[in-house]
């Protein structure tokens, strides 16, 4: 006689598991809500919850600002050597290889020139993915070689900032770029031409310390970190608390260093405004 239930065998029965690809989620750092990475890039890499700003990579904020179709890259082929021979935990060669790999490009910024609304503008976009947009000898030649071009141009200048500092593995040759960028934007200013710098996060140390803050106008992203160097170093340099978030944005919006903190969006449009106002001479010549 067979009974009247059968425990059922699991041990044969086939669970079809459904596989997830990687990468198609991100957990906000600010929130902690996990965000479908499209709908992130849709919405220009802000948090679509609590409008935290992500990073954006060079491309990325190519086209947020400019005009499509209408950049043309300068000094593309750019890219740092190992003049010191630099070897720690490993070499700078293979730091360099590793990081021209992992973005496609050959250094830190993207230079050029293309159309912001109304006006031809000569744009600078500093990636922090390579090698945290460290500012070594070629950054700071291409930085240069753009704000000379546009002066002779009679273009304004814009430069997106994003940087841990000075390039340490180029020692002395880092340095130098400080003194080599302000002066060019020095003479840029001389002949009457508006420079707009927009600090991203983070802009700390020697790129902070240099063209970064030397704007006509100084805008910040909200929450983005800027300063020479970080708290903890101050604190102990100082031996006095810090007040919460000292080093962000808004703080330092509140006590006069930048201009504006402007959400993501708004960007592109502040600076057609800012541009419109400064009204640069419709003398300029595009294609010298």
């Amino acid at each position: 006689m067979m009974p009247f239930f059968r425990k059922k065998n699991y041990s044969t029965v086939k669970v079809r598991k459904r596989e997830i690809p990687d990468g198609l989620w991100l957990k906000c750092p600010s929130c902690n809500e996990i965000i479908f990475k499209q709908e992130l890039e849709a919405n220009a890499k802000v948090c679509p919850k609590c409008d935290f700003h992500f990073q954006m990579n060079r491309d990325e904020r190519r086209d947020l600002l400019i005009d499509a179709d209408t950049f043309e890259e300068w000094d593309p082929h750019h890219r740092s050597v190992d003049t010191l021979n630099f070897t720690g935990v490993g070499s700078y060669t293979s730091k360099l290889e590793g990081n021209i790999k992992k973005t496609g490009y050959p250094d830190a910024i993207l230079s050029g020139t293309g159309k912001m609304g109304p006006h031809q503008v000569a744009l600078g976009i500093m990636d922090f993915s390579f090698l945290g947009a460290s500012m070594g000898a070629v950054v700071g030649e291409k930085i240069a070689a753009l704000i000379e071009r546009a002066t002779e141009r009679r273009l304004p200048v814009i430069i997106a900032c994003a940087s841990g500092g000075a390039r340490m593995y180029e020692g002395l040759y880092s340095l130098m770029q400080m003194a080599k960028t302000s002066g060019a934007l020095a003479r840029h200013a001389e002949a009457g031409l508006p420079y707009i710098a927009l600090l991203t996060h983070p802009t700390m140390a020697g790129v902070m310390a240099s063209f970064a803050t030397l704007g006509d106008v100084i805008i910040a992203e909200p929450g983005a970190l800027i300063g020479f160097a970080g708290p903890r170093v101050i604190k102990e340099t100082t031996q006095q608390d810090l007040p919460d978030g000292f080093q962000r944005s808004e703080f330092l919006l509140d006590h006069g260093l930048l201009d504006q903190v402007v959400h993501r969006k708004e960007l592109k449009a502040t600076c057609i405004q800012l541009l419109d106002y400064m009204a640069v001479s419709p003398a300029a010549v595009v294609g010298a």
